[in-house]
């Protein structure tokens, strides 16, 4: 090693030297993701020019030397070198790993995560693979000799590079645009997997958004909502917000392994396609309770404005929100009463970094005793199928498929391990579903208490499918198992038997996130000017007409 080190300090190299070399390893080792779904892009076409195939490691190497060219100032040279490797590297990790792109999505996913989470990536693998491909280089940049010539004499190499760089790309744009226009133009995933240009794009773009532009006015989009009390009875509904539960995992959706074996006989309906409106946390439980949709969803605007939530508060009900998840609730939460759930390990279903998600049910049931209010509304946030530590969502004694994936780096589980592990995620949130609907269900037994509970999930999750794994794929190519996700509802017999009966008629109707706002405010018989009946699938099941009026038509269109 110290000859190596030895050897290393004895190279001498021009400015114009290092940043050759070091875009050349970026271009045709840390961007082999994407070279190679180019390639795969191009040769999958009819008819193909070969020279063009060849043209695009050439235009990236020369767009990456110019664009180094105008970053590469004496001391500033190698350190700029030296973070564009390592961000490289931990790009081309996680892209050759998990499929992971570095979009804008990803990189608001990526600041809104918790430690704990973010150091569940790191492993064995991950550490050998970042000293190979990122230090290990670094350490060259770091130790090779740079030498100089006067200023004129460096701006005049620089200027002859640059000029190269532009002749290159100049000559490749006029030969193969309308080749590179029309693969582009088909193919728009793909600019996503430049690294680490997409990243640093994404990130500015993160930063202006966040961090640049000042904060918008509150907007109160209902300043009066009002409760439609119907008879004497409490009413209590419990809204268990999943994590990373793909739909196509559940036995109640026709998933053949039994991972629903606790709700499948309590009465429940599954809605069988449900789609997501993100892909990831940052995005789906924002959208899922603003009233934007996902077509006109910002999280800027959604989070300067009333959401369902807000406006079940204002309307009169007592709202609780408990997470046990830290991810938090992305600002939903922000103005109602909320508990994080301590991960002390003192308390036996936790370990200090996670809890289970049976540490819920203990929460509801103190909440469940405690309620005074006629309208209550309690959400309950699960940490779920969270990953890629999946083994650590369930206790050792509901490990119901095995053999399992005791591992975070999942791609070196063989696929059934890794299937087993995640499906012990989805029959251990089955019990604490069946454990909430047995709560609701006990306590509107003992008393005339309307109780429901609506189990929906974020985002789904990719399980090796076409070598992608985990979530928070651009929702452009996004799979389907990252956007279809379980929807499950459950009403106490005494008060919704002839509802339940009706949703089950509809269950395969197709349902997204952005009914979640408008069931919402149906299910806890909001009358809101926001409130919008045509966007709530449940409506047609109410046998509350008051619970669904906002106008005097619709109430004289519900009484005929």
């Amino acid at each position: 090693m110290f000859k190596i080190i030895h050897y290393l300090n004895h190279i001498k190299l021009t400015t114009n030297q290092l940043v050759i070399y070091t875009c050349s390893y970026i271009t045709f080792v840390l961007n082999f993701p994407f070279l190679s779904k180019t390639t795969a892009a191009i040769t999958a076409l009819e008819s193909y020019n070969l020279f063009f195939l060849f043209s695009v490691p050439i235009f990236l190497l020369t767009l990456s030397i110019f664009i180094q060219c105008f970053l590469s100032f004496r001391w500033l040279t190698k350190p700029l070198l030296i973070l564009m490797v390592l961000l490289s590297a931990v790009i081309f990790y996680s892209t050759v790993t998990y499929g992971i792109v570095f979009d804008y999505g990803m990189i608001q996913n990526t600041v809104e995560t918790d430690t704990a989470e973010a150091l569940s990536y790191f492993n064995f693998s991950a550490i050998i693979f970042f000293l190979f491909f990122g230090v290990t280089p670094s350490l060259f940049i770091a130790k090779v000799q740079l030498t100089y010539n006067s200023f004129l004499g460096e701006l005049f190499t620089r200027t002859k590079l640059l000029s190269g760089s532009v002749g290159v790309i100049f000559l490749i744009a006029i030969v193969f645009y309308s080749s590179y226009a029309s693969v582009g133009r088909n193919n728009r995933d793909l600019v996503g997997y430049l690294t680490p240009y997409a990243l640093i794009d994404s990130t500015i773009k993160y930063v202006r958004k966040n961090y640049l532009y000042p904060p918008l006015k509150f907007k109160l989009i209902d300043t009066s909502p009002t409760i439609s009390q119907i008879g004497s009875a409490k009413s209590i509904t419990v809204l268990v917000l999943g994590e990373t539960a793909r739909s196509q995992n559940f036995s109640l959706n026709g998933y053949e392994k039994p991972t629903n074996n606790l709700t499948k006989d309590l009465g429940v309906v599954s809605f069988r396609d449900v789609t997501s409106c993100g892909t990831a946390t940052a995005v789906s439980v924002p959208c899922m309770f603003s009233r934007l949709n996902k077509d006109n969803y910002d999280k800027r605007i959604a989070i300067a404005q009333q959401n369902a939530i807000d406006l079940i508060h204002l309307a009169g009900a007592e709202v609780y929100w408990i997470s046990n998840n830290n991810g938090s609730c992305k600002g939903v939460c922000s103005r109602v009463k909320t508990e994080q759930i301590s991960t002390n390990p003192k308390y036996s279903l936790c370990d200090g970094e996670y809890c289970f998600d049976e540490v819920l049910v203990d929460e509801l049931r103190k909440k469940l005793h405690s309620v005074t209010s006629n309208n209550t509304l309690i959400v309950l946030h699960m940490i779920g199928s969270h990953g890629p530590t999946y083994y650590r969502r369930y206790p050792e004694n509901e490990r119901v498929f095995s053999p399992d994936c005791q591992r975070s780096d999942i791609q070196n589980c063989t696929q059934d391990e890794l299937v087993n592990t995640y499906n012990n995620t989805i029959a251990y949130t089955d019990l604490v579903l069946s454990e909430v609907i047995n709560e609701l269900k006990t306590l509107s037994n003992k008393s005339n208490t309307k109780t429901s509970m609506i189990y929906i999930s974020d985002h789904g999750e990719s399980l090796g499918e076409s070598g992608v794994y985990l979530h928070g794929l651009p929702y452009a190519f996004a799979p389907q198992e990252q956007i279809k996700v379980p929807l499950i509802y459950w009403g106490d017999k005494i008060h919704h038997e002839a509802k339940l009966a009706c949703l089950n008629s509809i269950k395969e109707q197709p349902i997204s996130h952005d009914n979640i706002f408008d069931i919402l405010l149906g299910e806890m018989a909001i009358n809101s000017k926001a409130y919008q009946p045509i966007n709530n699938p449940f409506k047609q099941c109410s046998m509350d007409i008051a619970s669904v009026k906002t106008t005097p038509e619709i109430i004289a269109q519900g009484v005929n």
